[in-house]
């Protein structure tokens, strides 16, 4: 019944007549199992005018010259062969009815080749056609695989089993399906220029994990122990996907860091490192790595590794933190302000991480904060205490830097404790210690005499100074009377400052030293003294003329014509002159208060190189009354 049903599927193929010039048509090629059978449709024509009485037909092999003595496949003549095909063929079509199809049996390897028919109708009337048939004798079906198995995409795959032997009909199954997804399997029968196949469709939904799974057609032919095999590799595209990034880092300064990307990709992927927006690194692979040498701040940031097909793009992120020690402290500049101005100072700073930022002042915490960039020191009104040297120190685990800066502040003169004055025998010393920005200008007053001396009366007066700090020193000769006084007045832009300076008596203390015993031996030789010194002078003549030459221009000038203000009655008047008198060493019975001035011999003055201020170093002017 197969043979009957093929035969008829070839009659409907080749019904009718070609009608024509000598011509033959059958498959240019065809494909049979190794040990099945193969049919070659075949059909041939003559000229319409050539009416024989029997037709015959030859197949050759190979060759389509009989000259060439080819291989004889089939003769209907006769049962004679070439010893290949003995038992191995038959005409399966009726020559009569132009039809020349030729069946093949047990096939095998050497049978492969050229198959030509000549037509036989008597006498001359013989002819070969040069139409002819390739056999290809296979021993595996052929998997045709879709153009691309994408993830995601249904997919399908052909199983192509040839069918054109009448007697033996394929079986088809499929190996190693059943891991896919959404798989299904359908048959068909399709021809194609006269061959026939069977055709196995197996669809599926393929994944990332079939990529490089192995399938397989089987075909096996019943009651035979054939068994045809075929096996293919599936090849799944698919988006890039990130096997390995490294995860966020941190490292300190001046190390070296190495940044790796490994990706899952078919086809490969290109792939590229990104610092934000900047591509540092790129190719095509299955790894890249990025390697940082001696980072600094400067390479802190968001790192992306990017992975690209034609199917899609992936990236992933990491962030790369470079810990450091703070940078050196930024201040806005040094400060100059005014006694009771507000004061701000801002101190800022780069490190990681944020650092503790501290404001010294002499060793001492004037402001702090922690694990901020800035720190922000605000004095509401500021004095002078608040002048001088400051440090900003920025500190974290992995360093500390410092700025130092100034806070200048002028203020108006202050006179301080120390200022006093001292009375010796003959000698009384002042001391007016002045602390003042911008520098004072310091005078001493004598209100009682109408006297005002400063620093510029080098015989009276010498000055120091030390930071902030003058020092002047007043130095008279002579004993003094209760009624001295002594004003120190120091004046800048900012203002004056006026104050009596106390005194303190040395002489008191002597005595306290020597004690009574000596006091008295003391107090006895001062009176033998007294006495000697007065029987002497009256000896002299009180009206000779000063010994010292008058100066032009003098400094200091005591004046016997001094008259304090307002009305003074006599007594008054007397007991003042006698105090003058007893300030300047002036002898006793002498009224005329004319008075010589000092002679300062500039020569005698020697240049000092420091400002420490002794008695050795001082040379004061006398002044002397007669």
């Amino acid at each position: 019944m197969k043979a009957a049903g093929t035969l008829l599927t070839f009659g409907i193929l080749f019904g009718g007549t070609l009608g024509g010039p000598w011509s033959a048509w059958m498959p240019q090629t065809i494909v049979a199992f190794e040990g099945t059978c193969v049919a070659i449709p075949c059909r041939f024509d003559y000229p319409d005018e050539l009416r024989p009485s029997a037709v015959h037909g030859i197949w050759y092999f190979n060759s389509p010259y009989p000259r060439n003595y080819p291989p004889v496949v089939y003769k209907s003549r006769t049962s004679i062969v070439h010893e290949s095909f003995q038992g191995r063929t038959r005409l399966l079509g009726d020559l009569q009815a132009r039809n020349c199809t030729l069946q093949l049996g047990r096939l095998s390897p050497e049978l492969a080749g050229k198959y030509f028919f000549r037509g036989d109708l008597g006498g001359y009337n013989q002819y070969t056609y040069s139409e002819h048939s390739n056999l290809e004798i296979i021993n595996k079906p052929t998997i045709v695989p879709p153009a691309a198995v994408v993830v995601g995409t249904e997919a399908e795959l052909r199983c192509v089993v040839p069918d054109n032997c009448p007697t033996m009909k394929p079986v088809v199954s499929w190996l190693h399906h059943e891991v896919l997804e959404e798989q299904a399997v359908f048959g068909q029968l399709e021809e194609e220029s006269g061959t026939w196949s069977q055709v196995s469709l197996l669809k599926f939904r393929p994944s990332r994990e079939n990529d490089g799974h192995e399938l397989g057609c089987q075909v096996t032919y019943p009651n035979t122990t054939f068994l045809f095999e075929a096996f293919a590799t599936l090849d799944v595209k698919y988006v890039p996907r990130i096997l390995q990034v490294n995860s966020s880092l941190e490292i300190t300064e001046g190390s070296h860091a190495v940044l790796a990307c490994v990706v899952d990709s078919n086809p490969l992927a290109l792939l590229a490192w990104f610092k934000e927006e900047a591509v540092l690194r790129e190719e095509p692979s299955t790894n890249l790595t990025l390697e940082l040498e001696n980072v600094t701040h400067t390479h802190d940031g968001i790192y992306t590794c990017v992975a690209e097909n034609v199917y899609g793009r992936v990236n992933r992120s990491l962030a790369l933190t470079i810990m450091y020690a703070p940078r050196k402290p930024s201040v806005n500049s040094s400060v100059v302000a005014v006694e009771g101005e507000p004061v701000t100072i801002l101190c800022t700073t780069e490190s990681n991480p944020e650092p503790i930022i501290t404001i010294f002042k002499e060793k001492q915490i004037v402001a702090t904060v922690v694990y901020e960039s800035e720190l922000l020191l605000e004095i509401p009104a500021v004095t002078h205490e608040d002048d001088g040297e400051y440090w900003c120190v920025a500190e974290n685990q992995y360093g500390q830097r410092g700025s130092a800066f100034n806070l200048t502040v002028e203020f108006a003169p202050i006179i301080l404790v120390e200022s006093k004055c001292t009375a010796a025998r003959d000698t009384v010393q002042c001391v007016c210690a002045v602390l003042a920005n911008p520098e004072p200008v310091i005078s001493f007053e004598l209100p009682t005499r109408n006297v005002t001396v400063n620093e510029t009366d080098q015989e009276f007066v010498y000055s120091q100074k030390t930071g902030y700090t003058v020092t002047s020193i007043l130095t008279l000769r002579g004993e003094p009377d209760s009624q001295l006084f002594i004003v120190c007045s120091a004046r800048n832009l900012y203002g004056t400052k006026n104050q009596q300076l106390q005194f303190h008596h040395s002489n008191n203390l002597m005595w306290a030293k020597v004690g009574p015993v000596g006091a008295v031996v003391a107090f006895a030789i001062l009176i033998a003294a007294v006495c000697y010194v007065s029987q002497t002078r009256k000896k002299k003549n009180v009206n000779e003329n000063s010994s010292f030459v008058q100066l032009e221009h003098p400094p200091v000038a005591y004046s016997g014509e001094y008259r304090p203000p307002g009305a003074l009655d006599k007594s008054e008047y007397e007991r003042r002159l006698a105090s003058d008198k007893h300030l300047l060493n002036k002898p006793e019975g002498s009224l005329d208060l004319n008075v010589d001035y000092a002679n300062i011999d500039f020569t005698k003055l020697a240049t000092k190189d420091s400002y420490t201020l002794t008695e050795e170093l001082a040379e004061y002017a006398e002044i002397r009354v007669k």
